[in-house]
C-alpha cells in the first residue's frame, strides 16, 4: 500500500491541472493523503478521487440511480460533463506559435 503525502498531491495537481481551483486542490490533497493506495500511483489516485467526487457531487448521478438507471448508464451519462470539469482544470496548450514549437514532440504530460 502507497501513502501520499498533502504536499506531494498538491504539487501533482498544481503541475498537472493548475486551473483547479485552491479550496478544490486542498481538499483533493487531504481526500487522497487519507487513504492508502494500493496498485496505484499518485497521477491515478488524483483521477480516481477527481472523478469521483465530481461525478457524486457536480452531476445528477446519484438521482439517475435513484430513477433505477443502472450505475453503467449512469456512468456513461455523466462521464461527458465529468470530462468536461477535468479539461477545465488542465494546463492550457500555449497560444504563441514559439512556444508551441518548443513545446512539439514532448510527451504529453498526462501521459507520464
Amino acid at each position: 500500500m502507497t501513502k501520499y503525502s498533502v504536499e506531494a498531491v498538491t504539487e501533482h495537481i498544481r503541475k498537472k491541472h493548475p486551473r483547479c481551483p485552491d479550496f478544490a486542490v486542498a481538499w483533493f490533497a487531504t481526500e487522497i493523503a487519507s487513504k492508502n493506495w494500493t496498485g496505484a500511483t499518485l497521477g491515478k489516485a488524483v483521477g480516481i478521487t477527481m472523478q469521483t467526487h465530481l461525478r457524486h457531487h457536480h452531476t445528477d448521478y446519484d438521482t439517475l440511480l435513484l430513477t433505477g438507471i443502472d450505475r453503467e448508464e449512469a456512468r456513461r451519462r455523466v462521464q461527458p460533463r465529468v470530462n468536461a470539469m477535468i479539461r477545465s482544470w488542465r494546463r492550457q496548450k500555449p497560444s504563441k506559435p514559439q512556444e508551441a514549437q518548443l513545446s512539439k514532440g514532448s510527451v504529453d504530460d498526462h501521459e507520464r
